[in-house]
């Protein structure tokens, strides 16, 4: 559909207008106040100079606030710029001077950080605090009138992907709706509109909620938006969580009090939790159909789990910020699950010709994109990531993978020095870099490697300068100095020397067969 994601929203804001739109805790948003609300905050940053083009910043926690800043920019042909919130100052400044943003909206709990750079951004001016002793509230006014808009505005995803600096994604409203309908109609088995026409129709067919969509990842990240505005456009309700981190008690509790039938999540290290507490004490889930994932590996194991206590669709994704679905699997209680390819998509060699199925070989996973989409300032990385052959562009972000001889996929991972920790990424340079700081240091690698619970972990494998001593305490302090908390080493080990090939390249065979393996 080529139309502004506000208009969009709009639209169906006006034909569900006193049904609820977003609910956490005991906070209660109907559409008509979502859609109010965010009109009230886009006046106010007209008057601060945001207008079509302009990044607005949003550094937030889940919560009703979140979506009503990025309807509020949008509806000003604004670009909202989603900001980690476990960022460090300087990783916050870096992304506010990179974006070029002239707002913020950001959480209380973070004002110090901010503060700590305000001084180094000049074009940033406005800033809006979310929380108690915030400026938020104060800033609702009359409401902005409603204006023309386009489905080639411009939407950017910050991730972290293959380079050591957030890199800025962009694309267009029309592909982020195609994308976000996977994560609604199509979940549903429905046809997705693509007219506003065909939306007015398939809205007004809903009497009550389609879906009760709980998405636990944050918004900060392409899950938690892509599953939010699925549900939303779908004429679904949101639940967020209440607490500022993932507990899987507040989780089986809410789905047990809002009767969520469907939840997005980031593969076992959301999962598994949740199906401890599962087993451990009685919950009623049984109103839980579908859980989607994305953005890590959820195994077998923790979805048998979870079938154990309710009839619930398991459906695994394998999808990424610069485009996807690549691939997907379902699992039920009777139907076992199998990794194949999304509609679409491919598994190519180096030349791009399909690998062929039971061949064994091993090929990088392409999925259509849209024609605009890349990264911003980064002409090289885009054409690598972003590639055209067969009359069509495709997404490429490398993601390794070989087809069986029955069509299903099997993952190998991504074949570039991307740690994901938990749905996060960290790409190993950047934290080597920062270990190799610290004065004990005289050199360091840093690789990923498996994990149960979070799928990898950092690990820092470090040769001492002489006499030195380090412990991983230390070490995980010093990176956090430096870092967000969730780049630093989970594991260190400490070796004589670190191996090199004659060319002088580290022996990675080494490091990853007989160290982090051992």
């Amino acid at each position: 559909m080529n139309e502004s994601l506000a208009t969009i929203l709009e639209t169906i804001a006006d034909l569900r207008a006193d049904r609820l739109a977003i609910s956490q805790g005991d906070r209660r948003l109907t559409w008509a106040e979502l859609d109010n609300r965010a009109a009230r905050l886009a006046a106010y940053l007209a008057g601060h100079g945001i207008g079509p083009g302009s990044r607005v910043a949003i550094a937030l926690y889940n919560g009703p606030e979140y979506i009503e800043s990025v309807f509020a920019v949008l509806k000003l042909r604004g670009v909202p710029v989603n900001v980690n919130y476990r960022y460090r100052s300087t990783e916050m400044r870096e992304i506010l001077a990179g974006s070029g943003a002239r707002a913020v909206v950001l959480d209380e709990s973070l004002k110090e950080r901010f503060d700590a750079v305000r001084d180094d951004l000049p074009r940033l001016r406005t800033f809006l605090v979310v929380g108690a002793v915030g400026t938020y509230e104060e800033a609702l006014g009359d409401p902005a009138p409603r204006i023309g808009r386009s489905g080639d505005d411009l939407w950017v995803t910050y991730t972290g992907g293959t380079t050591g600096s957030p890199k800025a994604v962009v694309t267009r409203h029309s592909w982020v709706y195609k994308v976000c309908t996977v994560n609604g109609f199509t979940l549903l088995g429905q046809p997705v509109p693509d007219t506003l026409e065909d939306l007015r129709a398939a809205t007004r067919k809903v009497s009550g909620d389609q879906l009760v969509y709980l998405p636990a990842p944050p918004l900060m990240h392409a899950t938690g938006m892509y599953t939010t505005l699925g549900g939303l456009v779908a004429s679904g309700r949101i639940v967020y969580l209440a607490g500022k981190s993932y507990d899987p008690a507040e989780v089986a509790r809410t789905i047990e009090r809002e009767r969520v039938d469907t939840m997005s999540i980031v593969g076992d290290v959301f999962a598994r939790p949740l199906a401890d507490e599962l087993d451990a004490h009685p919950y009623d889930i049984s109103s839980l159909k579908r859980i989607v994932s994305v953005g890590l590996a959820w195994s077998k194991e923790i979805k048998t789990r979870l079938l154990a206590h309710g009839d619930i669709l398991c459906r695994e994704m394998v999808a990424a910020t610069e485009g996807g679905p690549f691939a997907f699997s379902e699992m039920t209680r009777e139907k076992p699950a199998e990794l194949r390819l999304a509609p679409g998509a491919r598994v190519v060699d180096e030349n791009n010709r399909d690998v062929e199925p039971g061949s064994g070989q091993t090929g990088i996973m392409a999925a259509p994109a849209d024609n605009f989409v890349h990264y911003e300032g980064d002409p090289d990385r885009t054409e690598l990531t972003f590639r055209r052959f067969d009359g069509q562009r495709w997404a490429m972000p490398g993601d390794l993978a070989t087809v069986r001889a029955d069509g299903t996929v099997h993952l190998l991972g991504r074949g570039s020095g991307v740690i994901n920790t938990g749905g996060e990424k960290v790409h190993a340079e950047e934290v080597e870099q920062v270990v190799a700081r610290h004065p004990a240091v005289r050199e360091a690698v840093v690789v990923g490697a498996p994990d149960m619970q979070w799928g990898q972990v950092v690990v820092a494998i470090v040769q001492l300068q002489p006499d030195a001593t380090l412990d991983l305490a230390a070490l995980a302090a010093h990176v956090s100095d430096f870092l967000a908390a969730y780049k630093k080493p989970r594991r260190l080990l400490i070796v004589p020397e670190i191996r090199r090939s004659p060319a002088g390249k580290v022996d990675m065979r080494w490091i990853r067969d007989e160290i982090v393996t051992s």
